[in-house]
């Protein structure tokens, strides 16, 4: 297959050949080997059909919101939160983070991401789940002074969400052994910015809505096509000494603590680590590492 799609679209044919593949890199027996560097990589599927990427940490929405002052509808921890970004041009883990202006409200958003096969209408969460084909880590890029004034016009993000970097590996679902119960995946997602770690929260801890139901939720009225992509939203726990998988999220505790934020957005030259780790201490999907880099027109 020349591409990550064309795999999907023949999964059938496809994944057993890649499974011998991987079994024979593994034991060091594959022919043409070679040293892989992830900065020559773009994202596993540099285009998508579909981004569609929910909220499944209600705890990180009920923050953000408070801060706001505005009220959380008791419907949001049950009905799921999702919307549609742009898939047309997902970057690469090490590709920089384009901005215009810093005063946009620079801000990283660590989450997990599963991409599926072709889904129908109507799927139920427990066979929603049988649909999941590859497991990653993303970077959903916000901005979030931007986000404001787009969210008050009452029609949701454009201009607020640039471009989603990936990390440079998705990998099967025996990859996770016993950290993936089928819906959720239960291990830390560390984000370190500028060198500092900002924050490890377990993906599977406070946890909403499963894969499962994300899944379904996107298939309400529609069908999902092989290689759409469901994000699960920021990865969030409600003990705060976990830290934070965005800035937004630091600065809701903060001016909750305090009455105002203490940490800034992301600035040009701003570098963001995100990474998970096995439970044996090796890294699964690589890591995602970029720079925030000033884009003139």
């Amino acid at each position: 297959a020349p591409t990550l799609q064309k795999a999907l679209d023949d999964w059938t044919t496809a994944e057993p050949k890649l499974r011998a593949l991987a079994e024979q890199l593994a034991d060091g027996k594959a022919a043409g080997a070679f040293d892989l560097d992830t900065k020559a990589l773009a994202a596993p599927l540099p285009r998508a059909y579909q981004w569609a990427d929910g909220s499944a940490y209600v705890v990180h929405v009920e923050l953000v919101r408070k801060a706001r002052g505005v009220e959380m509808p008791p419907s949001f921890w049950t009905d799921p939160l999702m919307y549609q970004g742009g898939s047309d041009s997902f970057i690469g883990p090490n590709d920089d983070i384009e901005a215009v202006d810093e005063a946009h409200g620079i801000d990283f958003e660590g989450e997990i991401g599963v991409i599926v096969d072709d889904v129908p209408m109507g799927v139920s969460p427990e066979a929603a789940r049988r649909h999941i084909r590859l497991v990653t880590i993303l970077n959903d890029v916000s901005l979030r002074n931007v986000i404001v004034t787009e969210l008050a016009k009452g029609f949701g993000f454009f201009h607020g969400k640039p471009a989603t970097a990936f990390a440079p590996v998705a990998v099967t679902l025996d990859e996770l052994g016993d950290a993936w119960d089928g819906g959720k995946l239960d291990l830390p997602l560390i984000s370190t910015l500028n060198g500092k770690e900002f924050g490890h929260p377990n993906a599977a801890t406070d946890l909403t809505f499963d894969f499962g139901q994300l899944i379904a939720h996107a298939a309400k009225t529609r069908h999902l096509e092989t290689g759409t992509v469901v994000g699960s939203g920021t990865v969030a726990n409600r003990d705060a000494g976990v830290g934070c998988s965005c800035i937004a999220e630091r600065r809701v505790r903060e001016t909750l603590d305090s009455g105002k934020p203490a940490t800034p957005f992301m600035a040009f030259g701003d570098r963001i680590r995100i990474e998970m780790f096995d439970r044996a201490g090796q890294s699964i999907f690589g890591a995602i590492d970029q720079k925030v880099a000033r884009y003139t027109p």
